[in-house]
């Protein structure tokens, strides 16, 4: 089962990035068509892909936790082992990983120092299939504990497929051109369902956990319907692009609260209780100081040229390849080696962030990068645009590489 489960996730993670791309493509045109605007700005669906880029990053280096720590329990504490080929068996482990999921992501809003990580999901002041793609670098390491339950019976194999399925579903959903559903609304979790999740409406807040099946918040009592018209983000905006602000920034957040209070019980209570909490409150406090929602409100938006957004998304797209690259041959390649690739990926999604956020500090961060840019093409790890860029700066490609073209 181990090795079936390992080589499934190795070989089913890429096949789904066209699908991505394909869906993100046919928004955007039907968004154009049917409201004549673009559903999506490139400062903000660049900041999501990017995001999604680094929460993948650790797979380079180390098996996700998830599956790391079910294989641990099923191998030696499993209760009883239920038949992979028996469609119950199907059944039950969908029910089970969605089950699993709700509190994986309740516990995710109510839970501060797991909300420093979920944040980053939230994040974004607008709705499309591109924010599905916006996930956290730091979540992975908390939510496998919520899913140990299924390994005292389910196989890991199954669990690999049905964690994979339950993640791709909620993709679609990411979007504001799906109205409603009809009936199918009473059941499954539906874009309706899923935008009300995203916004940052006092009746939004903490509504509307579930995966793929909505059931769950009506019996637990965290539905909302849609009503008023949603205002999408944090509640407290956050008006920045650059990456690993989006991603960390909340941590730091905690711990600057956390030693403004006298106490230890305050200070540990800042972490393990509700992002709304101050002491004197409930647990998960309450939300008095959150801003209230008008609908007037804008997306934050810079005001930067369209020559430097070309240049940042030809420079993201040759990232993309990178990227691409890296994991394809990644089994070929020490770990220093892909350290320092990692490394590479983090220092251009930070100065093309900076660019789009317009920082002073922004063309000093570029030019350092495109310095880093042209060794790491010297050393045959990256590719430029079009060959005749290759003249003046490529050398002989390492062995690595010229292995895995013959491959292909």
């Amino acid at each position: 089962h181990t090795v079936k489960q390992t080589s499934w996730t190795t070989k089913h993670e890429s096949p789904a990035t066209p699908v991505f791309v394909g869906l993100m493509l046919l928004e955007l045109v039907v968004g154009v068509l049917k409201t004549g605007a673009s559903v999506v700005t490139v400062s903000d669906g660049l900041t999501s892909i990017s995001a999604g880029m680094i929460s993948r990053l650790p797979h380079l280096l180390v098996r996700g936790c998830e599956l790391t720590a079910y294989i641990y329990v099923w191998e030696r504490y499993r209760l009883v082992e239920l038949p992979w080929d028996s469609a119950w068996t199907w059944w039950f482990t969908l029910v089970g990983v969605d089950f699993c999921y709700y509190w994986v992501h309740r516990f995710a809003h109510e839970v501060a120092i797991l909300w420093a990580a979920h944040q980053v999901h939230h994040s974004s002041e607008y709705y499309n299939l591109t924010t599905a793609l916006r996930q956290s670098l730091t979540q992975q390491l908390s939510s496998w504990i919520f899913y140990l339950p299924m390994a005292l019976a389910v196989p890991p194999s199954l669990f690999a497929v049905h964690i994979q399925l339950n993640l791709l579903y909620q993709f679609w959903i990411h979007t504001e051109l799906i109205r409603d559903l009809g009936p199918l609304e009473w059941i499954f979790n539906t874009p309706k369902h899923h935008r009300v999740h995203h916004g940052r409406n006092l009746y939004c807040i903490d509504k509307n956990y579930g995966g793929i099946l909505i059931v769950w918040d009506r019996l637990f009592g965290t539905f909302a319907p849609e009503t008023d018209k949603v205002i999408y983000g944090l509640v407290f905006p956050i008006n920045t692009f650059e990456i690993l602000s989006v991603q960390l920034h909340y941590y730091l957040y905690l711990w600057e609260r956390s030693t403004t209070y006298k106490t230890i019980w305050d200070k540990l209570s800042t972490f393990i209780k509700g992002p709304s909490w101050t002491p004197g409150k409930s647990r998960l406090g309450d939300h008095a100081d959150i801003p209230k929602v008008t609908g007037q409100e804008v997306p934050h938006e810079p005001s930067w040229s369209l020559p430097l957004q070309v240049y940042v998304v030809l420079h993201f797209l040759l990232l993309l390849g990178t990227y691409h690259d890296l994991f394809e041959n990644k089994m070929m390649l020490s770990q220093l080696t892909i350290l320092g690739m990692i490394s590479y990926i983090l220092l251009t999604l930070t100065s093309l962030g900076f660019i789009i956020d317009q920082r002073p500090t922004a063309a000093v961060l570029e030019m350092l990068r495109c310095v880093v840019m042209v060794m790491v093409q010297r050393c045959g790890y990256v590719n430029p645009l079009t060959p005749s860029l290759a003249v003046p700066t490529e050398v002989r490609r390492p062995a690595w590489y010229l292995e895995s073209n013959r491959k292909y």
